[in-house]
């Protein structure tokens, strides 16, 4: 048995699998938690040669791309495609978030997890996909992780301000960032769907078991507790600018307001002195 070289990449938030599948003259619907396979013919047509051996290609929903004994030129050939389809996958940067396993083999061999590959006994049709959803959702992590890392600074210079007492942040600015957060938390919990188990795990203890063990070697849960921890301290800090930001609105108004019932008092003395 040879081993399976697995490389992931998470290359956008969305990937719209139907559009590829019609492009492809695939006839399947596909629903929002089934990757995408492209081998064979299909992926021979892309790659515009002929596959390697035992070479696949997953592409998930949720912006991450598996590829299985790919060449690296079969790597760049099929995202030059997938640009055409989805505009803003950045060729050049393609590598930012990426996972490297191995799929290895060994007779007799007690199943064994490392940073490097996972040792199996015998190949069953479910290793290599639950490899490759495990490894998908850790590279769309990791660009998440990213992008809560930016909001963050983001918000860390508006508590800067806050702490000089300046905060001037309008509502449209609060809408903004509300939505950065709102939107973090979708693409992390809707779409890259850590809670969520294939549907292979709940039909064989085997894959349910490897499928466990794999995701706590990468730590899927734990990373995902962590997301969402900050992700709701983020929720709370916003809504502490907003109602600060609506107690200085409030407060000026009311000083308008007596600043007009004084020139009207005013107005109302010269009246009689006149």
């Amino acid at each position: 048995m040879n081993d399976l070289k697995f490389k992931a990449f998470a290359v956008t938030n969305e990937i719209d699998l139907n559009k590829i599948a019609v492009e492809c003259n695939i006839r399947k619907k596909y629903t929002w938690e089934e990757p995408l396979l492209l081998q064979e013919q299909v992926l021979r047509t892309i790659i515009g040669e002929e596959p390697g051996d035992d070479e696949k290609i997953l592409v998930f929903s949720f912006g991450s791309i598996v590829f299985i004994n790919s060449a690296q030129q079969h790597i760049e050939a099929l995202l030059r495609y997938l640009k055409n389809i989805k505009s803003d996958i950045e060729i050049g940067r393609y590598e930012r978030f990426q996972e490297d396993y191995v799929l290895h083999p060994v007779e007799g061999e007690d199943v064994e997890f490392t940073d490097r590959y996972v040792q199996i006994p015998n190949m069953a049709l479910f290793h290599p996909q639950l490899i490759s959803i495990v490894i998908a959702k850790s590279v769309a992590l990791e660009r998440i992780e990213e992008q809560l890392g930016k909001i963050l600074d983001d918000i860390e210079s508006k508590i800067d301000n806050l702490e000089k007492g300046k905060l001037n942040i309008g509502n449209k600015e609060l809408a903004k960032t509300t939505s950065r957060i709102v939107r973090h938390e979708y693409n992390t919990i809707a779409y890259i769907m850590i809670l969520d188990k294939p549907d292979i795990t709940w039909i064989n203890s085997d894959a349910a078991e490897f499928y466990e063990k794999m995701s706590e070697f990468f730590e899927l849960n734990d990373r995902y507790e962590v997301i969402k921890s900050k992700t709701e301290i983020l929720k709370s800090i916003i809504d502490g600018f907003a109602s600060i930001s609506h107690s200085i609105r409030g407060l000026f108004v009311e000083w308008v307001i007596v600043l007009l019932i004084v020139i009207e008092l005013v107005l109302m003395v010269l009246d009689l002195i006149k």
